[in-house]
């Protein structure tokens, strides 16, 4: 067949289903799918509107009366477009992506944008490539932000070190639509060629650029926008939301594991002066948060509760996002859209019933429908569960000599505060000893440093989940429990364990990459809170989440003190102390 041929069939093709959908659109033939008598959210006019919706092709194609071969009465029940996570990083849910979606289509979650630059950081170029296969053709629609900072800080040592070079063709692939985060946000700032070269190749594909500047402002977050960022996710207070938003910045509302912003920023949602420039977010979300409180169904429900209107925080949910991303066939529920619906009992609760993917019902009262497994190049997936790379440890690679760096922990953020210097653990005053442990190359690096408001009073805890090299991090009270815990997670390839006098009191394997495991959400949920438990147990401050609390204290790009494999560092400087 030739080209010409090829192109024409297409065309064809294409044609056929365009008349088809006009066709039912103009009554003259029966809808595939037609929810009758639907109220649902019209995100445009702001307003409750009842018609049937008529659905052919996977799109949208009518709203009045309609006949279908396939009908539903929804009569009682609330219609919105599928809501949209516009930032998250699949990773952190501790599963495939495949357990990821089964995890969230009871949420009435459809879309969600990612930015895989936790597995990024540990395979390279292979882990973006592992992560488009892994959701291609989901019932979930999964699109990319391209990883921007890989690692995060040049002063970080991850397994992988991305410049614009290498990630300049993923911004042709379909599903990618930017350059995610720019987390080094001194480099923007101070105009370093490399971290810059990676906006003008973004822009050069006419793509979007997200931000994460926490605290950023002045002149130095007028230079960060001026480069070309154009959202900010780390709004803590609504001072920095409104310095960004007035500047330009579209504002994503983080309401996550770790870091829950949505109280804080509520007046963005109260206001129409500003509610258009917002989407919601989750960033990371562990497993029992998924299965326990849900995905944005969880922070719809939340704004309400904190006095958002209904409607407004819909339109947050889906449209915003959508339009932000220049996704211009969904969030809506409108002719040509998406067929992408969440079925709810009220706009309160925002209890989900049903889901529509692309005009299928992919999951209702409780039970998600069969998909199938997408397939993983065996190159890529053996290369997944082999990133483990370092000698056996003992303890005396964790002696010290010398005064080190302690980090004071921030009760309910990931920021912290320096506290000084300490030259041992000290329990009675919760002073820690932590080390970040290389794993990726086998450079024997070890950064040492100590921890203030951990609460742990004996054994060691370690996690392979360290944002975001990903690294092997661990916290003891001695350094021979800290030596075993690192070696079990290497032993593991990967994952969460807490120890006490050399025996493992709970433990969670993360085979893929040493960040995701292959087991179901439920079994991966099981394990986990047994280690938050046994954590618990040996005194770590039930305010906090053992492991995701640990995991963020190896980041250098977050205020103020953090410890990477080379030793504490101060953020707004970018030096060791």
């Amino acid at each position: 067949m030739s080209y010409t041929e090829s192109w024409s069939g297409k065309i064809g093709r294409k044609l056929l289903k365009k008349q088809h959908i006009i066709d039912v659109a103009s009554g003259r033939k029966k809808a595939d799918l037609v929810l009758k008598n639907a109220t649902y959210v019209n995100v445009f006019s702001g307003e409750l509107d009842t018609r049937d919706i008529a659905v052919a092709e996977g799109l949208i194609v009518g709203l009045g009366r309609y006949e279908g071969n396939e009908e539903v009465d929804m009569t009682g029940k609330i219609v919105c477009p599928g809501f949209i996570d516009a930032h998250i990083h699949l990773e952190s849910s501790l599963v495939s992506p495949a357990e990821f979606a089964r995890a969230v289509l009871p949420h009435g979650t459809t879309t969600v944008i990612t930015d895989p630059h936790e597995i990024t950081n540990v395979m390279g170029t292979d882990g973006i490539d592992y992560m488009l296969c892994a959701t291609e053709g989901l019932p979930v629609d999964v699109q990319f932000m391209v990883p921007s900072c890989v690692p995060a800080s040049a002063l970080d040592e991850s397994g992988a070190n991305l410049d614009y070079r290498d990630v300049d063709s993923f911004f042709d692939h379909p599903r990618v639509l930017g350059l995610a985060e720019m987390m080094n946000f001194p480099g923007v700032i101070s105009g370093d060629s490399a971290t810059v070269s990676k906006i003008v190749a973004s822009q050069a594909h006419h793509k979007k650029i997200d931000g994460h500047a926490p605290g950023l402002s002045g002149a130095d977050l007028n230079a960060y926008i001026a480069a070309g960022v154009y959202s900010d996710h780390e709004c803590a207070d609504i001072d920095d939301a409104m310095e960004k938003l007035r500047l330009g910045q579209f504002i994503m509302i983080r309401e996550g594991t770790a870091a829950r912003n949505l109280e804080a920023l509520m007046p963005l949602l109260k206001s129409q002066k500003y509610y258009s420039r917002c989407m919601f977010c989750t960033d990371d979300k562990h497993p029992s948060d998924l299965l326990e409180k849900g995905h944005i169904d969880y922070i719809c429900r939340e704004a309400v509760r904190l006095g958002a209107d209904p409607i407004m925080t819909v339109q947050v949910a889906c449209l915003h996002a959508a339009r932000y991303f220049l996704l211009n066939n969904r969030g809506a529920i409108a002719p040509g859209y998406l067929a992408d619906f969440a079925v709810v009992e009220d706009l309160k609760d925002f209890h989900v019933v049903t889901v529509y993917k692309r005009g299928k019902r992919v999951y209702h009262d409780g039970v998600v429908e069969d998909f199938s497994l997408p397939q993983i190049p065996e190159h890529l997936d053996k290369r997944a569960h082999d990133t483990f790379h370092l000698p056996v440890l003992t303890p005396a690679d964790f002696a010290n000599a010398r005064p080190r760096g302690l980090i004071g922990m921030v009760p309910g953020q990931i920021i912290t505060q320096d506290c000084g210097y300490a030259s041992g653990t000290d329990t009675a005053k919760d002073i820690l000893k932590m080390a970040v442990v290389e794993r990726h190359r086998n450079t024997r690096h070890i950064g040492i440093g100590y921890l203030q408001g951990y609460g742990l009073k004996s054994g060691a805890v370690a996690t392979s989940v360290a944002h975001d090299s990903h690294n092997i991090i661990c916290v003891g009270a001695n350094d021979a429990d800290m030596a075993f815990a690192v070696n079990r997670i290497a032993q593991n390839h990967g994952g969460i364990v807490v120890v006490e006098n050399g025996k493992v009191l709970a433990e969670l394997p993360l085979e893929i990459a040493g960040i995701m495991s292959d087991k179901p959400l439920g079994e991966v949920n099981t394990l986990l809170e047994n280690a938050k438990a046994a954590a618990y147990r040996l005194g770590v401050g039930r305010d906090i989440d053992p492991f995701m609390t640990l995991s963020f204290m190896s980041l250098p790009v977050i205020p103020t003190l953090r410890l990477t494999t080379r030793g504490v560092v101060d953020v707004n400087t970018q030096q060791y102390v």
